[in-house]
């Protein structure tokens, strides 16, 4: 399993990596792995500001569909197009290729709140 250190994670299993005033969201390896086979990401909220831990979008594996929740509060600059042909991308390269939204930071101070690689990792139990 892999718990990159330059990303910040959340309870509900979402990572968001900063760049700047900008931020990738995704979910993490351990949610991949528990949810199985992505096989479509749902996410039609592009040019909306999202609170934090507010839904933005599903992602549906075989088995089920989970709530995409924001880490932090901001405004969806991109959805990774990729995941419209690929979703197991998401799979595949969680924290890389299978991204699936970039954000405008509203707070960055917000991050402050999520967790670091080993938290996580103690949070999971891994």
């Amino acid at each position: 399993m892999n718990f990159p250190e330059n990303v910040k994670y959340t309870k509900d299993h979402e990572w968001i990596r900063p760049e700047g005033t900008e931020a990738y969201v995704g979910i993490t390896d351990y949610a991949q792995s528990e949810l199985g086979e992505i096989v479509y990401v749902d996410v039609a909220t592009a040019g909306e500001t999202i609170g934090q831990n507010e839904v933005f979008g599903s992602i549906e594996a075989v088995k089920t569909v989970s709530d995409l929740l924001m880490p932090v509060a901001g405004e969806v600059l991109e959805i990774n197009e990729a995941l419209e042909e690929h979703p197991e991308l998401v799979n595949s390269d969680p924290y890389g290729k299978g991204w699936i939204i970039k954000i405008s930071v509203a707070d960055p101070n917000q991050s402050d709140e999520l967790m670091d690689a080993g938290k996580y990792r103690s949070f999971i139990g891994k």
